[in-house]
């Protein structure tokens, strides 16, 4: 093999690694990374897509109350979306089609995330310094796993400057996200709260809050 050299970088070949939390990477900003086994081994980078057109601030997860076949993986953000825009109507699953239909800088795999995923993004880029909710912050696809729930002051808002409150301009608003983990079969779905990491696994899915849409890369 002589004159030949492999690249291998991150895991991957010739595909270089995030060099940070809020780096720009892969069409987006690197958020951290997942393990969707839950063995604590890493084998997706999340990408959060830019603020001006992956993230919008009114939507609803679905324009009735009504139960949500197969959309209810906690990690798994792409079946639950793909679940969801299988009928083609985008009327039916707002928040969902919208992720779902972004091209951004020529990728079109972007999705709704999972429960976990979103998780992962309010850990590392928390917006605020406002004390966490302790009653929320479990998380076995996190890389490292997490066994216990957030403390007041871990996670601590992000070192990364763009993804800051007041006026970062990358930054989560101060408000719920709808993640695409729904409850079989029932009318509501996941909400997080990215001022203190509030968790609500019961909220009306004909309720408007904001979206942002992710995507992930293989390690």
């Amino acid at each position: 093999m002589s004159g030949i050299m492999l690249n291998v970088v991150g895991g991957t070949f010739g595909n270089p690694a995030p060099s940070g939390i809020g780096a720009a990477f892969g069409g987006g900003y690197y958020a951290g990374s997942i393990s969707t086994a839950g063995n604590g081994v890493a084998d997706y980078y999340v990408v959060v897509g830019p603020v001006a057109s992956a993230q919008n601030t009114s939507k609803q997860y679905k324009n009735t109350a009504t139960s949500t076949p197969g959309a209810d993986s906690v990690i798994n953000g792409p079946q639950n979306t793909a679940d969801m825009v299988a009928d083609g109507n985008s009327t039916v699953y707002p928040a969902a089609h919208f992720c779902n239909d972004l091209v951004i800088g020529g990728y079109t795999d972007w999705y709704m995330p999972a429960k976990n995923e979103l998780e992962v993004c309010y850990y590392n880029l928390k917006p605020t310094t406002t004390s966490n909710n302790t009653n929320a912050g479990i998380n076995a696809n996190a890389v490292p796993a997490r066994a216990s729930n957030y403390t007041a002051g871990t996670p601590a808002q992000t070192s990364a400057t763009d993804f800051q409150s007041p006026s970062g301009a990358e930054r989560f608003n101060d408000s719920g996200y709808w993640g695409s983990t729904g409850n079989s079969g029932a009318g509501t779905a996941l909400l997080k709260y990215f001022s203190a990491g509030s968790q609500y696994t019961g909220q009306p899915k004909t309720s408007s809050y904001s979206v942002r849409a992710i995507r992930r890369v293989a390690v």
